[in-house]
C-alpha cells in the first residue's frame, strides 16, 4: 500500500512490543490515505470509472490522537518537491478547524484488517463567496471502511493562491506547497459510525449521522430521506425553529445536539416499510454533504412439523411462518436408528404468501418411508435473522410397528369393554337380594310387634 502501509506495520509492532504504561496524552498524527481522484471531462458518463479516476493520496495534517505511548515510531508525512506527469496526486488537509471524529478508526484500518475506500471529486459551492470565486478550488472527499466501519465526507478547501512564479499540478493546474502537495484545510464534515444496521421488526432504530463544520459557517437544514426500490420519499426534516415529521413517530436529536453537531434519527415500532437506503443531507451556508445509512429489517421464523396424513405414504407438513426478508432455506434430512443423517431434495413447497405485517410464509411437505425401523424426520430452516438454524423433528413408526400399536390398542379397548359389561351383569344379579334385605330391615325397626306377627 505504500509508505502509509509501513507507517502501520510499525504501529502494529508498536502496539505488540510496547512494556510500558505510559499515562495517555494527545499526540498530533499524520494520516496518510491511497485514494482515487476523479477528473473532469475525460468520461461521457456522469459517473465515476476506472477511465476518469486517477490515483491520489490524502493527508490529514497532525490529527490529535490519543496516545498510550505506541504512538512513538510515527513520523510525520515527507512529500516530494516536484509534482510530475502521471505521478499520484497528493492532498495535504489541515484538521485545525474541523477534527474527523474517525480519525483513529482511519489510522488503524490496516491494522485491524479492513480497507479504506478513498474517492476525491471537485466540489462546487451553493453559494460562492465573492472574494474567493476565482483563486479557491474545493474538493469532497469520501472514506469508507469496509467491513460495516464508519463512513466520512469531508469538504476541503484550497489554501494557496495562484500567483506569478507559483509551481502549479501539471493537470489540475493548482498551486503546490513546497513538498509539491495540494494544501487544503477541511471546512466540512458528515460522518456515520454505522452505515448498515439490522434491526428486528417492531424494535427501535437509531440512525447515526453527525457533523460538524468551520466557525463563520451556519446550520441552515437537517434532511433525512428513505430511498427504497426505486422510490424516494421525505422521512423528517429541520430547518431553523421548523421541523416537518412524515413518518410516524421519528424523532431528530433535542435541538441543543444538533446544533453540536448530532443529527442522529430515530425511529420507534418498526414496520418492513422502514426498511430501506436512509439518506442524512446536512446543510450549511456554504456547503452541503451527506451520509448514507442502509436499514435492513428482520424477522424470526416460527416453525412447525405436523403428520398432515396418516395413511401410507406418510405426509409430513413443515409451515414456517413470520419471517422477514422472503429469502429462507429449508432442508429435510432423514434419520434411522443408529445411522447418519441423510439429506432429502424431493420435497415440494407451498407458493409464498405475505402478511398484512409484510410477513411471510410458507410450506413444505414430504413423503415419508419410515423403513423397517423408523426414521426420524427434521425439518431445518434457515434465515438472516437466525443466529443458528431452527429445527423441528418427529418420529415415524415402520408399518409392522402401526399394526401393532393399533392391534395392541383395539384389543385393551375390548378387554376392557368386557370388563365393564362383567360388572354390569353381576351388579344385575346382586341387585334384588340387596332391594330385600333392605326391606326387611325397614319393616322390622318401625312396625310394632303385633303387626310383626301378624
Amino acid at each position: 500500500m505504500g509508505m502509509e502501509e509501513g507507517w502501520c506495520l510499525l504501529l502494529c509492532l508498536a502496539l505488540s512490543g510496547a512494556a510500558d504504561t505510559a499515562e495517555s496524552q494527545w499526540r498530533p498524527v499524520d494520516v496518510v490515505l491511497d485514494c482515487f481522484l476523479v477528473e473532469e471531462g475525460r468520461h461521457r458518463s456522469g459517473f465515476p470509472s476506472s477511465e476518469n479516476m486517477v490515483k491520489a493520496l490524502l493527508v490529514l495534517r497532525q490529527v490529535p490522537m490519543l496516545d498510550d505511548g505506541s504512538l512513538e515510531s510515527f513520523t510525520d508525512f515527507q512529500g516530494g518537491t516536484q509534482a510530475k506527469d502521471g505521478s499520484p496526486v497528493t492532498f495535504e488537509a489541515s484538521v485545525d478547524l474541523v477534527q474527523i471524529p474517525q480519525a483513529e478508526a482511519l489510522l488503524h484500518a490496516d491494522c485491524s484488517g479492513q480497507e479504506v475506500t478513498c474517492e476525491i471529486s471537485r466540489y462546487f459551492l451553493r453559494a460562492r463567496q465573492e472574494a474567493t470565486t476565482e483563486t479557491a478550488a474545493w474538493f469532497i472527499t469520501n472514506m469508507q471502511i469496509s467491513e460495516g466501519g464508519p463512513s466520512v465526507s469531508i469538504v476541503m478547501k484550497t489554501l494557496r493562491d495562484a500567483h506569478d512564479g507559483a509551481v502549479l499540478h501539471p493537470t489540475l493546474h493548482l498551486p503546490l506547497g513546497p513538498q509539491g502537495t495540494v494544501q487544503t484545510a477541511v471546512e466540512f464534515q458528515v460522518t456515520t459510525q454505522t452505515p448498515s444496521l439490522n434491526f428486528l421488526l417492531g424494535s427501535s432504530a437509531t440512525l447515526h449521522c453527525g457533523f460538524s463544520m468551520a466557525p463563520g459557517s451556519d446550520l441552515t437544514s437537517v434532511e433525512w430521506r428513505l430511498q427504497h426500490k426505486g422510490s424516494g420519499q421525505l422521512v423528517y426534516s429541520w430547518t431553523t425553529g421548523q421541523e416537518q415529521v412524515k413518518r410516524e413517530g421519528a424523532t431528530l436529536e433535542p435541538e441543543q445536539q444538533l446544533t453540536a453537531g448530532n443529527a442522529s434519527l430515530t425511529l420507534p415500532g418498526l414496520t418492513v416499510k422502514d426498511e430501506g437506503a436512509y439518506i442524512c443531507q446536512i446543510t450549511s451556508s456554504l456547503y452541503q454533504a451527506q451520509q448514507i445509512i442502509h436499514l435492513h429489517i428482520q424477522a424470526s421464523p416460527k416453525v412447525q412439523l405436523s403428520l398432515a396424513s396418516k395413511a401410507l405414504p406418510l405426509t409430513l407438513i413443515c409451515n414456517i411462518a413470520g419471517y422477514y426478508p422472503p429469502d429462507i432455506t429449508v432442508t429435510w434430512i432423514r434419520e434411522e436408528l443408529g445411522g447418519a443423517p441423510v439429506k432429502i431434495s424431493d420435497a415440494s413447497f407451498s407458493s409464498l404468501r405475505q402478511s398484512q405485517a409484510g410477513t411471510y410464509s410458507i410450506s413444505s411437505s414430504l413423503k415419508a418411508e419410515p423403513g423397517s425401523a423408523g426414521a426420524t424426520y427434521t425439518c431445518q430452516v434457515t434465515h438472516v435473522s437466525l443466529d443458528e438454524p431452527l429445527q423441528a423433528s418427529t418420529w415415524t413408526a415402520p408399518p409392522d410397528q402401526r399394526t401393532t400399536a393399533f392391534g395392541v390398542i383395539f384389543a385393551s379397548s375390548f378387554f376392557f369393554l368386557a370388563l365393564l359389561y362383567l360388572g354390569l351383569q353381576r351388579w344385575q344379579a346382586t341387585s334384588p337380594k340387596v332391594c330385600q334385605d333392605s326391606k326387611t330391615h325397614w319393616v322390622a325397626t318401625l312396625l310394632p310387634e303385633s303387626k310383626k306377627k301378624d
